[in-house]
């Protein structure tokens, strides 16, 4: 069988695990002992995060035609990739901060939603929170001030139930008695002239 046909299998699962993917991240491992790489990978496993070495031919041979075929020039020495679908900045994260205690780990290049970054360009990237950690300050931003003044008015109103209302005297208002109208008179009925006879004219 010839070596291509080997390899074929390897490089159609390498593209299919970067298909659709937020991020991918290549890194340099070299000089990591075995109990760091071992805890690296129980981090990236434990976050979701896929993390596999391969051949940089076979990775090169999987990314053409892709968004992640930036990587080449990258694909360089003992690499191995990091590949996020759901947060696009979690592998950078991860493998920025462990490298802190691991110097050893080099970041080297990276795809994140599709624009190719380079070394420091994927630094710059594990410094980005994550989209919940975002959404949680923004939405921490917008109810701080909503807080505040509900705050206030519970305030407001404990003060108005511990003070002491002033006494205020009853007023009780007399109703005025209800007069009887006086009937009125009804008008005499007016009498009627009698007729009066003019009386005769001498002739």
């Amino acid at each position: 069988m010839a070596k291509v046909e080997i390899k074929q299998p390897i490089i159609d699962h390498i593209a299919e695990e970067v298909k659709g993917a937020q991020s991918v991240v290549l890194v340099d491992y070299r000089g990591l002992t075995v109990a760091q790489d071992t805890a690296l990978r129980k981090q990236l496993r434990e976050a979701g995060v896929i993390y596999k070495v391969y051949k940089n031919t076979m990775m090169k041979r999987a990314f053409e035609g892709t968004e992640f075929a930036g990587l080449e020039s990258f694909l360089a020495g003992p690499s191995a990739i990091a590949i996020s679908r759901e947060d696009a900045t979690l592998a950078a994260r991860i493998l920025a901060k462990f490298a802190k205690d691991a110097p050893k780990l080099e970041l080297k290049a990276g795809v994140v939603e599709g624009n190719v970054y380079d070394e420091s360009g994927i630094q710059e990237i594990a410094k980005v929170p994550s989209r919940d950690e975002l959404l949680s300050k923004f939405l921490g931003s917008i109810q701080s001030p909503i807080t505040n003044f509900a705050r206030v008015l519970k305030q407001i109103s404990e003060l108005e139930v511990t003070a002491e209302p002033a006494a205020t005297p009853e007023v009780v208002e007399e109703a005025a008695p209800v007069t009887e109208e006086a009937p009125v008179a009804e008008a005499a009925p007016v009498a009627e002239e009698a007729p009066t006879e003019e009386a005769p004219v001498a002739e």
